[in-house]
């Protein structure tokens, strides 16, 4: 039995990455991956942004292996351990001190879905009520609960039951640039006949990471927050992909200078791609029973030391932010050179900071180009409704050398498509 053979012999049909990037992978190093043949390519997916710092970070890696090696605690539950206390430390003094945020952290099962479940339990537990607003274009995760508040049809489709405890209201820029969407939901929920149930919470990504990089304005979240507090409605920020820095600061909601009630991460939380997820939690909502929402890997030790690690390496003061904002800047240039270059075939660039990506014409076309950009040496997805959406979500810590060699990729990419029986 071959090497792919092997895969598609015994692995699930579930799998997705893997026919888009049909090779088998062997070892990286910061942006770069090798495949079992030793061929070079530059990651611009990186774990679907769980890969901030790179593959194989040498100061997280080392802080791991030396972890490892002292036969220090692997699994815990939720039992008290040494590198626990230190990440909850970390955290603490590192990023919400500073920054003026007052939350408890809840560790959850491993995956950014396990902690977008817990808090939507929470807001429904302390508030009494049921109904969750969710937001067009929203991807929270694939577990019932978190699926019930995700708008893919694909997904959803999955379910093989009907899901409840949701509604939709248009996202920023759903019906253009000259609608607030905001006034559509403030009127709903003060009109008594509107249909919409008082609701327990309102959950949404600052930018929509597989709904297509739309990036909502610093002012509609200020209203947003502003019509949650008015009404008693608990603000959850789902900060699972552009949380960790993605976005050029911590947190993806700082720049509009509000503050959620409860937060959800996971990603690139554990800075090294284990697997590890967080729920944060204003204090006076903390209204949880001891176990009441639980899992048996919470207590994964050496994510621990991974997150407290890459935190005290990347976020002790703002020079890390800096170099992505900058690199976000060139980013969003380079990206607008292509769409100058290619109007009549790529719409707009998306998203902000270094979470950005460029919105083709013809989605089939989009699916060609990451084709050919992989057959090039580049690993990049899509996303967005329809997978129109080229997606650029490489590691923080790229080298500008590395971050111009793969958008020259793309562009390359791009030139061979439209070169093509352009339309």
């Amino acid at each position: 039995m071959t090497s792919a053979i092997t895969f598609s012999k015994l692995e699930s049909e579930v799998r997705s990455y893997s026919r888009a990037f049909p090779t088998i992978l062997e070892t990286a190093r910061g942006t770069e991956l090798w495949d079992s043949q030793g061929r070079r390519y530059l990651d611009f997916l990186a774990g679907a942004g769980s890969l901030n710092y790179g593959h194989n970070n040498p100061i997280i890696k080392q802080a791991l292996l030396d972890y490892i090696m002292s036969d220090a605690i692997t699994h815990s539950l939720d039992l008290q351990t040494v590198a626990k206390e230190r990440f909850l430390r970390v955290f603490n003094e590192l990023l919400l001190e500073p920054r003026g945020l007052d939350y408890v952290l809840q560790f959850t099962g491993p995956t950014g879905t396990n902690s977008v479940e817990a808090a939507f339990k929470i807001a429904r537990k302390v508030t009494g009520r049921t109904t969750i607003v969710n937001f067009t274009n929203g991807f929270h995760g694939v577990s019932m609960g978190a699926l019930a508040l995700t708008c893919n049809s694909y997904h959803r489709a999955g379910a093989g039951i009907p899901l409840m405890g949701s509604f939709t209201v248009p996202y920023d820029g759903y019906f253009g640039p000259h609608v607030d969407t905001m006034d559509y939901f403030e009127k709903m929920i003060e009109d008594p006949s509107s249909g919409l149930d008082h609701p327990a919470a309102v959950v949404v990504e600052t930018v929509q990471g597989e709904g297509g990089l739309n990036a909502a304005s610093m002012e509609w979240l200020q209203r947003l927050r502003a019509i949650t507090e008015k009404h008693g409605i608990v603000l959850i920020i789902d900060d699972i992909q552009s949380g960790c820095g993605r976005t050029g600061t911590f947190f993806s909601f700082e720049p509009a200078d509000i503050k959620p009630d409860i937060v959800t991460l996971s990603k690139s939380i554990s800075g090294f791609g284990l697997p590890f997820a967080l729920v944060l939690i204003k204090r006076d909502l903390d209204k949880w029973k001891p176990g009441e929402h639980n899992g048996t890997f919470r207590g994964n030790n050496h994510a621990f030391v991974t997150a407290a690690t890459a935190l005290e390496t990347y976020w002790s003061n703002d020079d890390f932010a800096a170099s992505v904002r900058a690199k976000g800047e060139h980013l969003g240039k380079r990206l607008q050179e292509m769409v100058d270059r290619f109007d009549s075939h790529i719409v707009e660039v998306r998203g902000r900071g270094m979470m950005r990506g460029i919105r083709l014409v013809d989605p089939d076309r989009a699916a060609n180009v990451s084709k050919r950009a992989f057959e090039m040496g580049l690993i990049i997805e899509r996303s967005g409704p329809h997978d129109e959406v080229i997606k650029c979500l490489m590691p923080l810590t790229i080298p500008d050398a590395h971050l111009d060699e793969g958008l020259d990729i793309l562009s390359n990419a791009l030139a061979a498509e439209f070169a093509e029986g352009a339309a």
